[in-house]
């Protein structure tokens, strides 16, 4: 693979991606971007996250409503998704160990990654559901 050109603006995407846990969207990067380099544009970024996507530096993950967040961690790991305030947070490593192991099947074909999403409500949001309803049974 041919060496990337140096680009200013490529770097700032991967120092903030790196800095951040939240899988951010490539609108929310934007606009953390624009704060320190206002005439950024959101095409830049787009561009940028789709070949650092291609190269691997980086992890594209879209959600079940087509939403796609980028991550700078790399490695296997999983994610949990908040259906109410579409939070997207890291598992701990270790969860299912060896899941790509596990889906191996020589009738299927050769698995080389993955990616796995587990959907439900953040502890946040699940214990305001709890409010909401311990209030609606007074």
């Amino acid at each position: 693979m041919k060496d990337l050109k140096y680009s200013r603006q490529r770097e700032a995407i991967l120092d903030n991606l790196k800095s951040r846990v939240d899988h951010p969207t490539a609108d929310m990067l934007f606009q953390s971007l624009r704060k320190d380099d206002p005439k950024i544009s959101l095409g830049t970024v787009y561009r940028n996250l789709s070949l650092l996507t291609e190269i691997g530096r980086i992890k594209k993950l879209s959600d079940r409503n087509g939403i796609e967040r980028y991550d700078y961690n790399t490695t296997d790991h999983y994610h949990f998704a908040c259906k109410a305030c579409s939070k997207l947070i890291d598992l701990p490593t270790g969860i299912i160990a060896g899941l790509d192991e596990k889906a191996k099947h020589e009738d299927i074909g050769i698995v080389e990654n993955h990616s796995l999403i587990f959907y439900g409500y953040c502890k946040e949001c699940y214990q305001k559901m709890l409010y909401i309803d311990s209030k609606k049974a007074v």
